[in-house]
Parts: C-alpha cells; structure tokens; sequence
C-alpha cells in the first residue's frame, strides 16, 4: 500500500519519543547540567524542525507543479497532530520521569583535575582532526555500499526490494562497525592527550550520515536519470533528511559505546 512504509515509521517514531526523551535528561542530568527542561525541548524539536523546514519546501513544489506526490491538507494535519499529542508529551513524561527517578551521578572512576591538561598541537597529519573525520565516515560506509545501491534503487528506481533480512543484519553491522571504529579513533585520541573525545565521538559517529548524502549525489547525477526541480527537491529534500537521521542515530550509538569504553579504561588506571 503506498504511503504505509512512510505512516508507519511517522507513527514508531511519536511513539518511541518516551525513549528519547528519558536517555537525554538522564544523560545531561549526569553530566551537571541543570536547564533540563531545554534539553526536553531540544530533544523534542532538534530532529522534526529540519524535517518540517524540508517538507514544507518539497510539498510546496509538488503543488505548484501539480504533482499527485504533494500530500492532502488532511495527511498533514494528521500528522502534526500525532507530533503535538503523541511525540511531544511522551518526550516532556520521559524528561520528567528522568528527572525524578533516574540516577543523577556519572559515576566517575577516577578523580578529574580543576584544571585541563595541556593539549599537544604537534600531531603528524594521521592523527588530525580531519583525517579521522574521513576515516570515521569512509569505513562504515564502505561496509554498506553495495546495499545502499540496491536500496537506492528501490527508493528512487523502478526496482522491488526483497531482501529485508539482509537489509536488517546491514543495518546491524554498520552499528557495530560504526561504534568500534568511534572506540578505536577514541583511543588514539586519547594516546595523544586530548580529552575533549566528548562531540569528537558523536561527530566520527554520525560522519556515515553526510557519506550517505556525498553519495546520493553520485547517485542522482550518474546513476537515477532524474531531473528538473521537481525530481531533485523530492530526491534531495528526502535524502537530507534520512543522510540526518542516520548522523544523529549513529552518532548516539557511538557516544554510548565510547563513555562505555572510557569508563572501563580509566577503571583499570592504577593511581599512587
């Protein structure tokens, strides 16, 4: 049935916002941080107000172009009242069910200094910023090339894809791919002694996203037969944000995998 892919992850998504709304308080409530209640609001606004942005110019186009792809004002309002009644209060109840019961201490295992060490800025160029930025997106992403070509093809194609136990253990293993290679960058960032590892992590992680997005260039250009301003708003609009989607998804599972990691390496550190 057309359109029941797209209500359905609409609806996991108000759904799950409980979720999301209770890891980011408790998170932020661990790291000192005291104005809970922007975080709520940024958890709740920080992923729809881009796709919201991206939609309105993408069906504003399809209608000026008389195109059947533009969604009815009734779908819309649907929509935004699963948003309004559904994802909103369940990410404020998770934020306050967080902020009440959830356990504020980070739980340190060892001591920190008041004041930050020293930085070396002296680095060969392996071990710039930069380069593991490339490092981080390019190897993910080279782990599901030649899926994302297949569903590529469905998506934008006239092909049918079947294979969704495959597509399901490709998903997987990019997370996992995607989280050890955060871990390992993390280590040798810690090697040489910079300890900001915190966005570091969340931004190696989720440079799979804007590789996906590189790529679906080449795929419009070289590969789909698409044009025009109608084709290219769907195709790019759409692909922003699912290229969004997947940066903050596997930034987040980056992040909870390095704090994992960092805990349980500064745990073994023997201190006289």
């Amino acid at each position: 049935r057309r359109g029941s892919i797209m209500a359905g992850i609409v609806v996991l998504y108000c759904v799950t916002s409980f979720v999301g709304g209770y890891s980011a308080v408790r998170l932020y409530r661990q790291m000192s941080g005291k104005l809970w209640v922007r975080c709520i609001l940024l958890q709740a606004l920080l992923f729809p107000l881009p796709v919201l942005g991206i939609f309105m110019w993408v069906n504003s186009v399809a209608l000026a172009h008389g195109s059947t792809s533009a969604l009815p004002f009734t779908a819309i309002l649907t929509v935004f009242a699963l948003f309004g009644f559904i994802a909103v209060p369940l990410t404020v109840f998770g934020g306050i069910l967080a902020k009440n019961y959830a356990n504020p201490e980070f739980n340190a295992p060892t001591r920190t200094t008041k004041v930050s060490r020293e930085i070396p800025t002296d680095i060969p160029w392996y071990r710039s910023r930069n380069f593991q930025l490339l490092i981080a997106g390019f190897l993910p992403f080279s782990a599901i090339y030649i899926e994302l070509h297949y569903i590529f093809a469905s998506m934008w194609g006239h092909q049918i894809y079947t294979l969704f136990g495959i597509l399901l253990l490709a998903f997987i293993l990019l997370v996992i791919v995607t989280s050890f290679i955060t871990v390992a960058l993390l280590y040798f960032q810690l090697a040489r002694e910079d300890h900001r590892w915190w966005w570091a992590s969340y931004t190696n992680g989720g440079m799979t996203g804007l590789f996906i997005y590189v790529y679906s260039f080449y795929y419009y250009y070289h590969r789909s037969g698409m044009s025009g301003l109608l084709q290219g708003s769907f195709y790019f609009g759409y692909m922003s944000i699912v290229s969004l989607a997947f940066f903050l998804m596997l930034g987040s599972a980056a992040f909870q995998f390095s704090l994992v990691f960092t805990k349980y390496i500064y745990s073994r550190v023997k201190c006289d």
